[in-house]
């Protein structure tokens, strides 16, 4: 004879509160049985439907495409499967983009700034609300970083030095790339060129102070397809400069 278990006993095994199986009754995903008291009674099948239910919402997926899933033994798996999973990625971008965010701000409390609740708050806000810039530069580096890729890369951007501003090193980019722009074409290999090189690969020492090998194996892998997103965001300079670059560099960095 099956053993049949009232609410407080599956509630013991399962760790889950009897509100919740109450709810999930009510959605129409477990139907216990009934004694004549009237209480509910949960036989074996009722425990495998409800320990079903606890690993699909582990997923993350919803009550509606649990009760979907289980309801219909021809359920198109691999679609929402799928459609999970992009869910679940944009959720963590989202969490990568917050964690990023905070160590920015932890990496300013160790510098002991004077940070309180209005100022961290004030810095959440800011921190979320991206510029059109940086959206466009989300789109293009999403094609060439995982999210927890990126969280890595906003982490060790943290380690600069405390003077670092972007808005400044950006606008020496520019300038650099627009002096370039305007000496081509040039002799990769002359003096003019060493010159450019030099001052490029200074600007650069910035970000590999403090990069990772799979930091700059991105950045480089982006770069070198820069011909399939310029446009879309922009670096300071075009795919122009930045191939001079890559043929000049090797005339004037050999010793490194």
């Amino acid at each position: 004879m099956e053993q049949h278990l009232d609410i407080a006993e599956v509630v013991r095994r399962t760790g889950l509160t009897s509100r919740a199986l109450r709810f999930y009754e009510a959605r129409g995903l477990l139907r216990p049985l009934r004694a004549y008291s009237g209480r509910r009674a949960y036989g074996p099948a009722e425990l495998e439907r409800i320990n079903a239910i606890v690993a699909l919402k582990r997923a993350g997926f919803s009550l509606s495409a649990i009760g979907g899933m289980l309801g219909d033994t021809r359920a198109d798996l691999g679609r929402l499967v799928a459609a999970q999973l992009t869910e679940v990625d944009s959720r963590v971008a989202e969490l990568g983009e917050m964690r990023a965010l905070l160590h920015s701000i932890q990496s300013r409390i160790d510098r002991r700034e004077p940070i309180d609740v209005a100022t961290l708050c004030s810095l959440i806000r800011r921190g979320q609300a991206m510029t059109i810039e940086q959206q466009q530069w989300e789109q293009v580096s999403g094609r060439y970083f995982t999210p927890s890729e990126k969280s890595e890369f906003a982490a060790a951007m943290d380690n600069v030095p405390a003077q670092f501003r972007q808005e400044d090193y950006s606008a020496k980019w520019k300038d650099l790339g627009s002096r370039i722009e305007q000496a081509l074409p040039l002799d990769p290999a002359g003096p003019e060129a060493g010159a450019f090189v030099q001052e490029w690969f200074a600007l650069m020492e910035l970000f590999t102070r403090v990069a990772t090998p799979a930091m700059k194996e991105g950045v480089a892998r982006m770069y070198q397809n820069m011909d399939k997103w310029e446009g879309q965001a922009d670096p300071g300079f075009s795919a122009k400069v930045f191939q001079f670059i890559q043929e000049a560099a090797p005339h004037h960095r050999k010793a490194d």
